[in-house]
């Protein structure tokens, strides 16, 4: 249900408990673009945005578009030094609410309500095949809760997130973002920590078990490290990235023959992807990668 947030305007709350997993929204798109061409590094050049938004909204329902024009939006400094009285509202609205849908951008004004956390307690995916916006919950979401997702990569410190966020037009007050300085000092160092550790497992997400004693030794450590990886991802509340972190988990204890905790941790990612999207290719990985792990476990303890 859509109510006053306050001092974020609206919001999304929770109309009953939402459990671990529950589908919250789907919504298609009521208008789509191609994304124009645009200089790598660049924002979308907003004159050729609003021509391509006007196109589409010419063709909506005068009912959708009261939805699309009832949108929040905001104007930087540097649009008003740009484009001065050029500025056009529908360019700016489609700018700060809509979401990539795979080849082109889509705006969704259901899911637009959604407001933005550090520390979400929803996430959401693009179904190609559906054509529909996924939004879905990744913890337990108490009757009338407030709904959050993200609006960008949460492995950065405080100080980047905000300028990040400026272009949406707040500066975010979620509870992460508002800890006491010692505790927040603590948990920008541990997402920073989280990145550089997902960054480097990378070059080591293969099955190759490793035959010199030294590469065992820091294949050995790597385990240890992907648990550690794995705890604070957690503890950081970061739910969009528990599924890379327990895939970490699981292959960095496959290349030891640890079958236990690989099966373990390959089914908790397994259960994380299936709730993203059941039919995606990394749900369908974890699956393949739980079923393999599962027989040479089942084969260790038959001797």
């Amino acid at each position: 249900m859509v109510e006053p947030s306050p001092g974020k305007g609206l919001g999304v709350f929770a109309a009953h408990i939402l459990e671990t997993g529950s589908i919250i929204m789907r919504e298609a798109p009521v208008i789509t673009i191609k994304p124009p061409k645009h200089a790598p590094g660049s924002a979308y050049p907003l004159p050729i945005i609003s021509e391509l938004v006007h196109a589409e909204y010419d063709r909506l329902s005068e009912a959708k578009k009261h939805d699309v024009l009832d949108l929040t939006y905001s104007v930087l400094p540097s649009d008003i030094r740009r484009y001065g009285d050029n500025l056009d509202i529908l360019g700016l609205i489609f700018r700060n609410n809509a979401y990539d849908t795979g080849s082109e951008i889509g705006l969704f004004p259901k899911i637009a309500r959604i407001n933005h956390s550090c520390r979400p307690n929803a996430a959401y995916y693009w179904n190609d095949k559906l054509k529909r916006r996924f939004v879905y919950a990744t913890r337990e979401i108490e009757e009338g809760e407030e709904i959050f997702v993200s609006f960008i990569s949460l492995l950065i410190p405080r100080e980047e997130r905000q300028k990040k966020l400026a272009r949406y037009g707040f500066t975010c007050t979620c509870p992460a973002c508002s800890q006491h300085p010692v505790d927040l000092h603590h948990s920008d160092k541990s997402r920073v920590d989280i990145e550089q550790a997902i960054r480097a497992f990378s070059a080591q997400m293969n099955l190759t078990t490793p035959t010199h004693p030294s590469a065992i030794r820091k294949a050995r450590k790597n385990a240890d490290s992907s648990l550690q990886l794995a705890s604070l991802v957690e503890k950081e509340g970061l739910a969009d990235y528990y599924a890379q972190a327990y895939r970490i988990a699981a292959i960095s204890h496959a290349r030891v023959g640890d079958w236990e905790k690989a099966t373990v941790w390959a089914n908790e990612g397994y259960k994380r992807r299936v709730m993203e999207d059941a039919e995606s290719p990394w749900t369908m990985e974890m699956h393949e990668l739980t079923r393999r792990f599962i027989e040479n476990w089942e084969a260790e303890l038959k001797g």
